[in-house]
This record gives C-alpha cells, structure tokens and sequence, in this order.
C-alpha cells in the first residue's frame, strides 16, 4: 500500500490522539496487558483455530469462532497500516478490539468484550448507520406528500 501525504497526516493525528487519551491512572485495572504476537500466538490466548483469509506481507486475516462468538482476527505489519485500516473499516459499522499491531472485529459488542478480558486492548466501535437511514426514510416519506 503507497502512503500519501494525506494517509501519514491522518494516521499522524489519529496516533496524537490516542497517546494523549493514555493515563496513569488505574480505572482500567481489570483489563489484562495487551496481547502482543503473532496471529496464531493471538488465536491460542482465545481458545480459537484461526481458518486464514489473507497471508500478506502488510496484513493477514481469518476467520474466529470460540465462546465468546464469531469474530475476525487481523495482524499488520505496521502500526499506521493498522490504524488506516480501521479508519476505513469503521465506516461499515462493527465492533473493534484493538491491539499493538491486531485487531478482533465481532459483529456484537458481548463478543470484544468477552475478548478483551483475555487479550486487553481497547474497543472502538464503528459507524452505525441505522439511525441514519431510518431518519432520511422518514424524511422522505413526509416530502412525497407534496
């Protein structure tokens, strides 16, 4: 993937972000360090044989089902490849535990939760659409009456 000017200052500004939002302080005890490792190593720490989708140099990708649920495991081989990555994935609305280097995308918040407790990490959520849609429906069906 080429890097633009534009890629390198938004993952500039997203990483700014995230290290000034970084505290001390111990609201987050029970969450455990943050699981570092390969994909495979990642999959073991939760009990799940990952059934790979993409084997590239930047990115790999399979396919998870433990307890917690059904979820989508993802390794990168940079931080800024990570992070331009769930800047375009969170626009298709999801639920994201994110980690140094990974990334367990679950369709229900329950799923990364579950997760977490055993990989750590943080959960971002992305867009969720529904509202919007509903809102321009309703929009439109009151102009047809004109």
């Amino acid at each position: 993937m080429k890097m633009t000017r534009p890629m390198l200052a938004a993952a500039a500004a997203a990483a700014a972000l995230l290290l000034a939002g970084c505290s001390s302080g111990d609201k987050e005890a029970a969450v455990p360090q943050m699981a570092t490792g390969s994909l495979e190593h990642i999959a073991a720490q939760v009990k799940c044989t990952p059934d790979m989708q993409t084997d590239a140099d930047e990115l790999r990708q399979a396919l998870c089902k433990n307890s917690a649920g059904k979820f989508i495991l993802l390794t990168f081989a940079t931080d800024r490849g990570q992070r331009e990555w769930i800047n375009g994935a969170k626009d298709y609305g999801g639920h994201y535990l994110v980690g140094r280097k990974w990334v367990a995308v679950g369709e229900e918040t329950s799923t990364v939760t579950a997760l977490r407790k055993t990989l750590g990490g943080d959960i971002e959520e992305g867009t969720d659409h529904s509202a919007h849609a509903s809102h321009e429906a309703s929009e439109g069906a009151a102009h047809s009456g004109h």
